[in-house]
């Protein structure tokens, strides 16, 4: 089964987001340029895209890209504007929108496989949400970053919950409040990506990384990935007794039975994900 949704993913290159399989490896390219916005298309492509990943057991590791100069100006502006002419002025339709995308966000998030943001070029607003949402990103030295709402009367407020997720609450509320746009450099330096890297470089270290994990017990990244998330909401007391009985379940699992024999015994583990 698992060989034949990866097959499909194969297969799949129009549509605003293309999937490409191969490894282990889920690569789901932002394809509607120049924007890459995220229309409801969009999200909705996005979002079943990684439903399916959920399911499939092949899938180890998921990449999220984007083609052309832009990797995601955030919201289709075009797209919202329209329904300004709606009896409701476009209420429903806004509605609509912004709980999709806060549900494609947290899909990132509690999607039990490692999710990669390579950036190269332009993320704002809720592209920049997206790239927040990621459990890591890599970025080329030509990647920017801003939040930039606030420009044009729109302050960046769901694109705020990743960012102050991810950065200090200074530099957050610098980026929200000034609109201003940032390079990859300020980027890693305020925690939004991991590494910056030559643009030339960049799917060959995306594709390192993304190996390296792949790697990894499924069962661990799963169990590991959940428990992140879900400590770093609590208080010091009860992260430690949450984490610790992570542990013991963790511990009880054959993978890490196999894992620490197979450390002890030097030779490569094989895991099963149970």
């Amino acid at each position: 089964m698992a060989e034949v949704v990866a097959m499909r993913r194969d297969e799949q290159q129009d549509g605003p987001v293309r999937a490409a399989f191969a490894d282990g490896i889920l690569r789901l390219t932002l394809s509607n340029p120049p924007a890459n916005a995220l229309s409801l298309a969009t999200i909705a492509a996005m979002r079943s895209e990684l439903d399916a990943a959920r399911e499939d057991k092949a899938v180890r590791v998921v990449i999220i890209a984007a083609a052309g100069k832009v990797f995601c100006a955030g919201h289709d502006l075009k797209e919202l504007t329209a329904h300004r002419a709606d009896a409701d002025r476009g209420r429903e339709f806004y509605q609509r929108t912004m709980e999709d995308c806060a549900q494609l966000m947290q899909a990132i998030v509690r999607l039990p496989k490692p999710v990669i943001a390579e950036v190269d070029g332009t993320a704002t607003a809720a592209g920049c949400q997206l790239v927040a949402s990621c459990d890591l990103a890599i970025a080329s030295d030509h990647a920017t970053f801003a939040t930039p709402g606030v420009n044009i009367g729109l302050f960046c407020s769901t694109p705020m919950v990743a960012l102050s997720r991810n950065v200090s609450r200074k530099h957050a509320m610098e980026m929200l409040l000034t609109g201003e746009t940032i390079d990859a450099s300020s980027a890693r330096e305020f925690g939004l990506i991991n590494r910056v890297v030559p643009r030339e470089y960049l799917n060959q270290v995306v594709t390192k990384y993304a190996q390296t994990i792949a790697s990894k017990s499924p069962l661990t990244l799963k169990i590991g990935k959940e428990a992140f998330y879900e400590q770093a909401e609590m208080g010091l007391a009860d992260a430690y007794d949450y984490a610790a009985k992570v542990m013991v379940e963790n511990m009880l699992a054959r993978d890490a039975e196999e894992g620490i024999g197979a450390f002890v015994e030097k030779r490569k583990p094989q895991w099963t994900g149970e």
